[in-house]
């Protein structure tokens, strides 16, 4: 049984729209995939249309924190998204990232870059405008070669020149949040030392405290040793460990299925949403 419990779509920053996303994760031989865009639930029905046999869908999301000022997500899973406080975060959230989003293309062109609010809004399905949209919009533009580049101080990285901050939940906020939507909640990638995701294990301890379900374990982000602290970290703390692809289409190279959760942490993780009976698939369906 392979379950891939973080993968992207185009209704956030990933390049390929969700049914794609259903259809890539069975042809990659997964059985059980979340949807978990940025900070919107807008691609579940389509996945769930498209969804092909053999293949479960957990609805998910990414949600957008903040910890000392440091950017955190946090992946939702099994929620109600019609939950009136939490619909009305995500919207907030959404709205504020095109106003990021807006100001972000404003200091680029006054550092010189050729690149426009349509250029940034035509790659963007929907309202969860991030900064891989940017990065795709200032590769079209010349400014850089690949779309990584952006992602340093001279452009967009969270010290960068052309950085905009914007609003974020609290991240024991959100655990309270979903979990009163009926869902959980589990750290996403807490150990990419690449990118500055990286949180102590005292952080995690905290947000256990507060109701947190799992940390992601298995990234591709995440060396080997960070894999087995964060294994025993969460053992320890009666968390599940988790293993995701973090897949966002062409832009990760179509990775879902390259790490996968075990069948008993996905199934710790249902148990403790509201449902609470959720069972792995003999075929495929849409777990809500």
């Amino acid at each position: 049984m392979r379950i891939d419990l973080h993968c992207h779509s185009d209704a956030s920053d990933g390049t390929r729209p969700p049914a794609e996303v259903v259809r890539r994760a069975r042809e990659n031989g997964v059985d059980v995939v979340a949807l978990t865009d940025h900070d919107t639930v807008a691609g579940w029905d389509e996945a769930a249309a498209a969804l092909p046999d053999g293949l479960t869908l957990v609805p998910g999301i990414e949600l957008s924190c903040a910890w000392d000022g440091r950017s955190l997500h946090l992946l939702g899973y099994l929620f109600d998204p019609g939950e009136p406080v939490l619909a009305a975060e995500l919207a907030r959230i959404r709205d504020d990232r095109v106003l990021r989003a807006q100001g972000m293309v404003e200091r680029l062109r006054e550092l010189g870059v050729d690149v426009t609010w349509g250029m940034v809004r035509g790659l963007a399905r929907g309202e969860a405008v991030g900064r891989p949209h940017i990065a795709r919009a200032m590769v079209e533009a010349g400014a850089i070669e690949s779309a990584e580049q952006a992602f340093t101080p001279r452009w967009i990285a969270q010290d960068g020149r052309a950085y905009v901050e914007r609003y974020a939940l609290d991240p024991e906020r959100a655990i309270g949040l979903v979990r009163a939507a009926g869902g959980v909640c589990v750290l996403a990638h807490p150990r990419a030392r690449r990118r500055g995701y990286v949180f102590a294990d005292e952080v995690i301890e905290k947000l256990a405290a507060a109701g947190l379900a799992g940390v992601e374990a298995d990234h591709p982000d995440h060396v080997p040793e960070d894999r087995a602290r964060l294994r025993d970290l969460a053992a320890s703390l009666g968390l599940a460990a988790t293993g995701s692809s973090d897949d966002h289409g062409a832009l990760t190279g179509d990775r879902i299925g390259a790490e996968t959760t075990a069948p008993d942490a996905f199934q710790a993780l249902a148990a403790a949403a509201s449902g609470g009976d959720l069972r792995l698939p003999d075929g495929g369906r849409e777990a809500r």
